[in-house]
């Protein structure tokens, strides 16, 4: 896995490197298809803008790609929030993909079992109907 870390308006020091690297690390613990993280840090220099701290990072995936956006009042913040959503959403990820290759949770599975279990037996096909005895 490849990390990159990109400043705007900003200069990215040692300290801001190990925070992502720390925050966004706890991300591999849970999948091991991420081919590539690049993380964005910029500040928005206008005074009338009040969370003028963003963060945006993008995961490529094998065969996906997530990215996330989010703006704050401090770096540290922003770099926090980023990496609980990418956490949130490469776990969904990976249950999606579990539950594709395992066949859990599809429709034609679940109606072929549906299917197999509420086949009448026999003897409940057989009605007798005796049209003699009808009462009039």
């Amino acid at each position: 896995m490849r990390l990159a870390i990109n400043g705007r308006n900003i200069d990215i020091t040692q300290a801001l490197k190990d925070y992502v690297e720390e925050k966004i690390g706890r991300i591999t613990k849970h999948y091991d298809h991420i081919i590539n993280i690049e993380v964005t840090l910029g500040v928005t220099k206008n005074r009338s803008v009040h969370d003028n701290h963003f963060a945006e990072a993008t995961v490529f995936l094998n065969g996906a790609k997530i990215h996330v956006h989010e703006v704050a009042e401090s770096m540290y913040a922003c770099i926090d929030i980023i990496a609980d959503k990418l956490d949130r959403q490469v776990k969904k990820h990976k249950d999606k993909m579990l539950k594709s290759k395992t066949g859990a949770g599809s429709i034609r599975t679940e109606s072929i079992d549906l299917a197999e279990e509420t086949e009448p037996t026999p003897e409940e096909d057989i009605v007798d109907i005796n049209i003699d005895d009808r009462e009039e």
